[in-house]
């Protein structure tokens, strides 16, 4: 398993392990893009292997290294606003939860979610 030494880790508690999940998460399917955009540049192909559950077509790898990247920008205007983007799309934690984590309230996360959504969407636009 790739995520952590477990036996290492200071758990804090439930929110903290989700908050190390998700980033963790998003490099492994990161990863899994870029190798798959590669392999489509040297035209090799892939044999089907037990992470098939993980595979991402073509397009999806580009557009998933193109979040990567917008979410990367983001990180550096914002990093809250990027940390519960990450929660929310890639644990799939609730408001709630990522309240818990990010500890702010809920209203917070949902005003940042959106605004954080929206600066995506047009980050994500304009590099077409």
């Amino acid at each position: 398993m790739r995520l952590v030494d477990v036996n290492r880790v200071d758990w804090q508690h439930r929110a903290h392990f989700f908050a190390v999940s998700a980033t963790l998460m998003r490099r492994i399917l990161l990863d899994r893009a870029c190798k798959r955009t590669a392999a489509k540049r040297d035209g090799k192909q892939q044999p089907l292997d037990l992470d098939a559950a993980l595979d991402v077509s073509s397009g999806r790898a580009r557009e998933l290294i193109a979040l990567d990247d917008a979410l990367n920008t983001l990180a550096k205007v914002d990093p809250r606003r990027a940390q519960i983007i990450e929660l929310r799309f890639v644990s799939g934690l609730s408001v709630e939860e990522t309240a818990e984590v990010v500890k702010v309230s809920v209203d917070t996360v949902m005003r940042d979610w959106k605004v954080a959504r929206a600066w995506l969407l047009t980050e994500l636009s304009s590099r077409g």
